[in-house]
């Protein structure tokens, strides 16, 4: 429902069921809501079940049964998002700071999008002690997550093909083969065992080596390998020699992307578990989630490697009908500029969602700090 079309009393009432369900898991009786407004005029519990009625009608409550009170559809959490996050809606300009939160009508929810409390970010500062690598960032993250939030907590490794080139080194293993170590500039160390058509000494390693850092360092590792075949046909002639084994140890799987495909760590399982009632709808939801490849594909598909801020998706039957009652929040991880990868959290459409969107900001801006490459 547009926010045109949501008078300022549905929406406090709206946002009040919104919020006593998120905290009970209960459907939220008229009585429940009038309560909360027991000292507002004009909003008596007949008042309210009529602007419940309403809010039925337009598609944002249902009633799961004849006697029980209403919960919130997932339109509804898309416009409960909506409020919280878009700065154009009236509440999202609260969430901006352009209302104090005192001025807020009275018996309706916190909306102020305030940041993480000290005891949250003392938390997850905690828990990232001692990491320095972006392997470990990722790997962290995806358990500090599924702990704060009581769901999934995910993190991918971006694609080799958005890495960039900080070093690399060749060592000789023995006839034909050569360990290569490649270290990006987001601090993801590489290395794979190349097996050569011919051999290559050790003085050839260390110039194919010094060439590909002296000329490439700070370039997209899949543009570097577009350019030496490019070179190779330019200036063959000139540095025959050199460009014939640099050449041979691209050829051969050095400046490669991971076959296995972007890492991804994932956490947390057992608390969508603990949360589903439904038995066969868990294991339908489990199959969804198992699958590793279709986590790479919803955390590429809705999370803009490109844009800074946290994205929200409510309801995620698109992907599976399964993960119709789960809601996505995620945000990229940048690093020197370019991205490191994505971190989220998968969970059920009642979570906190104004902790959450700030808890996964919070981690997501981490990297930059945790991961800060030096200046030469």
């Amino acid at each position: 429902m547009p926010d045109a079309r949501v008078s300022p009393r549905e929406r406090l009432v709206l946002t009040t069921i919104i919020e006593l369900y998120i905290a009970t898991g209960e459907p939220v009786a008229s009585q429940a809501v009038a309560q909360s407004f027991a000292d507002r005029e004009g909003l008596s519990s007949a008042t309210v079940r009529n602007v419940m009625a309403t809010l039925g009608e337009a598609g944002l409550l249902e009633q799961p049964h004849t006697s029980a009170g209403r919960v919130p559809t997932a339109a509804a959490f898309r416009y409960y998002v909506e409020q919280i996050t878009q700065p154009g809606s009236q509440l999202g300009r609260m969430a901006a700071g352009a209302q104090p939160a005192s001025s807020l009508p009275q018996g309706s929810a916190n909306m102020s999008s305030s940041p993480l409390s000290e005891v949250r970010r003392g938390q997850i500062e905690e828990h990232f002690t001692g990491v320095t690598s972006s392997h470990d960032y990722l790997e962290r993250t995806s358990h500090v997550l599924a702990l704060i939030s009581s769901g999934l907590g995910v993190a991918l490794a971006s694609s080799t093909a958005g890495q960039v080139l900080e070093h690399i080194h060749f060592s000789r293993l023995s006839t034909g083969r050569v360990l290569a170590v490649l270290v990006t500039q987001a601090g993801a160390v590489q290395d794979r065992v190349l097996q050569l058509d011919r051999d290559l000494a050790h003085v050839e390693l260390e110039t194919a080596a010094r060439y590909l850092n002296e000329n490439f360092r700070g370039w997209p590792i899949d543009r570097i390998r577009a350019e030496i075949a490019r070179r190779v046909e330019v200036e063959r002639e000139a540095y025959q020699q050199m460009l014939a084994s640099v050449e041979e140890l691209c050829r051969k799987g050095a400046l490669a992307g991971d076959e296995a495909g972007p890492a991804i760590f994932v956490d947390g399982m057992a608390n969508l578990i603990s949360a589903e009632l439904d038995r066969e709808r868990l294991r339908q939801m489990l199959l969804a989630l198992e699958a590793k490849q279709r986590l790479v594909e919803l955390l590429t598909a809705y999370v803009d490697g490109r844009q800074q801020e946290v994205r929200v998706v409510v309801g995620l039957d698109d992907a599976s009908p399964a993960m119709q009652d789960l809601v996505l929040i995620g945000a990229p991880a940048r690093l020197g500029g370019g991205n490191l990868g994505t971190v989220a959290v998968i969970a059920p459409t009642r979570i906190q969602y104004q902790e959450m969107i700030q808890a996964v900001r919070y981690i997501a801006r981490l990297s930059e700090r945790l991961l800060e490459v030096p200046a030469d």
